[in-house]
């Protein structure tokens, strides 16, 4: 039997951290992964209501900010982004652990209001490995991947305020690692 925690996870674009998430969820299916809400646009053809995200209107989101139904959101460019409160509450009674998928910002607020929420920040080995994959991955202009290895450095120098910190050189250790931090985290003392 394991207890149930709720797993704050954070790291830049490009460390792996949707990788290694995606293999936990496959160990262990009983975990609750949860879905953000965002006031933006479905990428079409893409994206899916309540697989990716939860779409909402701008207006029905401000209504929920105001009704304290989201544990924590951001605006960014003209959106905002948020985790919905009542689908982590509701798996988190059902006794089943819940994974937050949240940028540094987020676990700022959700763990102010969570406090044994156990903290993982995934990294990658260097700025400059960073960088290879991002260029990579050919899914972006030398601008948009110089933005995100900026933001990703900003995003590192917060690494130290997470319990865990999971650096992803070697992708089966990496996930090992987070197995291990999860097995140690919901066993039963």
């Amino acid at each position: 039997m394991s207890r149930p925690r709720l797993f704050i996870v954070s790291g830049p674009s490009g460390s792996g951290k949707g990788t290694i998430l995606s293999d936990l969820l496959r160990r262990h299916p009983d975990v609750f992964y949860s879905i953000s809400a965002t006031t933006r646009a479905p990428r079409e053809g893409l994206e899916q209501d309540g697989v990716h995200y939860y779409f909402l209107t701008h207006e029905k989101f401000e209504e929920m900010i105001a009704q304290n139904g989201f544990i924590e959101y951001n605006r960014y460019c003209g959106n905002i982004y948020g985790t919905p409160r009542k689908p982590v509450e509701d798996a988190l009674k059902e006794g089943r652990s819940v994974i937050l998928e949240i940028e540094t910002a987020g676990m700022r607020d959700a763990f102010a209001q969570y406090p044994d929420a156990v903290t993982v920040f995934i990294a990658p080995p260097s700025l400059e490995i960073l960088g290879q994959r991002l260029r990579g991955r050919k899914s972006e202009d030398e601008e948009k991947c110089l933005r995100r290895l900026k933001k990703a450095e900003e995003e590192m120098t917060h690494s130290g305020d997470y319990r865990y910190v999971v650096v992803n050189g070697d992708l089966e250790e990496a996930r090992n690692e987070l197995d291990r931090i999860f097995l140690a985290e919901t066993a039963d003392l």
